[in-house]
C-alpha cells in the first residue's frame, strides 16, 4: 500500500493530455539489457534481459571473461559502430579499465585495457558510460589515488570512433573525496548525478550545467527512503516517462529498485527486484526500441480469456473485474459483461484502453483492484485505465497487459479477480496474468 500511495501522489504531474505518447508503437517494444557480475564470481559477466524493467531472465550466463583480471561493474551502451560494448573494472587494485564488445549482446569480444594517465592511482573502479546530447561518448569513473583519501570521480572522452583513444582524465569538480559509483543522466541542460557517499554509505543527488561541473548537491543523507548502506546505483528511464533507480543494499543481499516521476525529486518505496534480488550485482541497463511488441486492434471490440482457466474470461460484473465462465451458450449480459471496445490509451496513445460495451465506463485499476469505473476526466483517471500490452508473460498466443502507471505491475487473476500485482518469477504468476485475444462473445 505504501508503494501504491507514493506512485498515487506523483501521478498527476505524470501525465496532462490523452494524445500523449512515451511508450513504443504498436509492433515495437523496450527492450532493456542489463549486464551485471553476481554473487557467483567476479570473473564473469551475466546478460539478462526485459520489456519492462522489472521480469529480467537470463540471455547467457556466463557470457563473458575476461582473459586477465576481474570484469566487475560492467556497463553497456549501444555505439555508433552498431556494437555493444561494456566497460569494466578489471581488479581491485590498479590503474586500468576494461573493454570489449559484442554484435548480439550473447557473444563477446575482448577488445583491450585502456591505462588511465594519472600518476599514483591506486585503484580504478565502477567505470559508467555516458553519452551526451553533443554525441560525446564519455566514462565517467571512481579513482582513488595511495592508500588515503577516498574515491572521487572523474571523466575521460573518447577521442575517436574506434573508442581506441581517450582524451586525459578530468575530475568533476564540486564532488569531493570519499565518493564513489557516480553514475549520470541528462536531462535539458541539467546533468544529474547520483553517487554513494563512502562515509554515510547513503546515494546522494547532486546537479550541474557541465559534465564536469561544479556539483551542487541537492539531496543527501537518506533524502529518498531508501535507507542504506547501498550502492552500484544505475538508472534507465520507463515507457510512462518515469526513471528508475537499481541498487545494491550490498550488506543485506537485496537488490532494490525506486521510480520517480518528479524530476528525481521524491522516490517510490524501495522493491525488491524480482529474480535477481541478491544474485546481480553492480550492473547497468540499456533501454532500446526493437520489433516483437503486441499489436491490438482499436475500435474493434474483443474479448479476453484466461490463459490458464481457459473456460474463463475477463468481464465486469458489479463494476469489478473477474475472469468467469463464458461461453456461446452464456446468457446476454454475461457475453456483453466480457466484450470490450479496445480504444487507444487514455493516458498513452501507444497503449490502450477498454472501454465496455453495455454500460459506461472503462476497466482501470483502484487500490490494485480492477474495476469498471466512468472517466471522470483527470489524469489519474487515463493513467489507471491504460495498460500497455506485451508478449505473454506465460508464452506466444498470449497477451500481458502492464500498468501503465505502476511499470512491472501486470493484471492477473488472483481467487478469480482482477487485479495488478508486481511481476513474481514464477510460473503460476506468468499464467495468471496473460490472456487470450479471442474474437467478442458480443458482436
Amino acid at each position: 500500500m505504501r508503494h501504491l500511495l507514493a506512485v498515487a501522489v506523483l501521478l498527476a504531474t505524470l501525465v496532462s493530455a490523452p494524445a500523449s505518447a512515451a511508450a513504443p508503437p504498436p509492433g515495437q517494444i523496450s527492450r532493456y539489457t542489463m549486464t551485471a557480475f553476481t554473487n557467483s564470481s567476479e570473473s564473469n559477466m551475466y546478460v539478462y534481459e526485459a520489456n519492462d524493467a522489472t521480469g529480467y531472465r537470463l540471455l547467457r550466463g556466463p557470457a563473458f571473461t575476461p582473459p586477465s583480471g576481474l570484469i566487475r561493474d560492467p556497463s553497456i551502451m549501444k555505439h555508433t559502430d552498431g556494437y555493444y560494448w561494456i566497460v569494466y573494472t578489471t581488479n581491485w587494485n590498479g590503474d586500468t579499465i576494461g573493454f570489449a564488445r559484442s554484435t548480439d549482446r550473447l557473444n563477446w569480444t575482448f577488445v583491450r585495457n585502456v591505462t588511465i594517465g594519472l600518476s599514483n592511482i591506486s585503484q580504478t573502479w565502477a567505470p559508467e558510460w555516458f553519452k551526451d546530447t553533443d554525441g560525446s561518448v564519455n566514462i565517467v569513473f571512481s579513482l582513488q589515488f595511495g592508500n588515503t583519501g577516498g574515491f572521487r570521480p572523474y571523466r575521460i572522452t573518447a577521442t575517436n570512433s574506434a573508442l581506441s583513444a581517450f582524451s586525459s582524465p578530468t575530475v568533476l569538480s564540486g564532488i569531493q573525496p570519499n565518493y564513489i559509483d557516480t553514475f549520470i543522466v541528462k536531462q535539458g541542460s541539467t546533468y544529474h548525478a547520483f553517487t554513494k557517499n563512502e562515509t554515510t554509505k547513503y546515494i546522494e543527488y547532486a546537479t550541474a550545467s557541465s559534465l564536469t561541473g561544479p556539483y551542487t548537491f541537492r539531496r543527501t543523507g537518506n533524502w529518498a527512503g531508501w535507507g542504506g548502506p547501498n550502492e552500484g546505483q544505475s538508472l534507465v528511464q520507463l515507457d510512462n516517462g518515469g526513471w528508475r533507480i537499481y541498487f545494491d543494499a550490498y550488506t543485506s543481499g537485496a537488490y532494490y529498485y525506486s521510480d520517480s516521476y518528479d524530476g528525481f525529486t521524491t522516490w517510490t518505496a524501495r522493491t525488491a527486484l524480482p529474480g535477481l534480488s541478491g544474485f546481480a550485482r553492480h550492473f547497468t541497463v540499456l533501454k532500446e526500441t526493437v520489433s516483437g511488441g503486441v499489436t491490438l486492434p482499436t475500435s474493434a471490440r474483443r474479448s479476453f480469456r484466461s490463459a490458464n482457466a481457459t473456460d474463463r474470461s475477463i468481464r465486469h460484473r458489479n463494476n469489478l473485474g473477474y475472469v468467469e465462465p463464458v461461453s456461446a451458450g452464456s446468457d446476454a449480459t454475461t457475453r456483453q459483461d466480457a466484450t470490450f471496445t479496445v480504444v487507444p490509451g487514455l493516458a498513452d496513445a501507444n497503449c490502450y484502453s477498454f472501454q465496455a460495451v453495455n454500460v459506461s465506463g472503462y476497466l482501470r485499476h483502484y487500490d490494485r483492484r480492477i474495476r469498471l469505473d466512468a472517466n471522470d476526466g483527470t489524469a489519474t483517471f487515463r493513467s489507471d485505465a491504460t495498460f500497455c500490452a506485451k508478449p505473454g508473460l506465460s508464452g506466444s498466443g498470449n497477451v500481458s497487459l502492464e500498468s501503465y502507471n505502476y511499470p512491472g505491475n501486470y493484471v492477473r487473476h488472483y481467487n478469480y479477480e482482477l487485479r495488478i500485482d508486481p511481476f513474481a518469477d514464477n510460473a503460476t504468476y506468468r499464467a495468471d496474468a496473460s490472456f487470450a485475444p479471442i474474437n467478442p462473445w458480443a458482436a
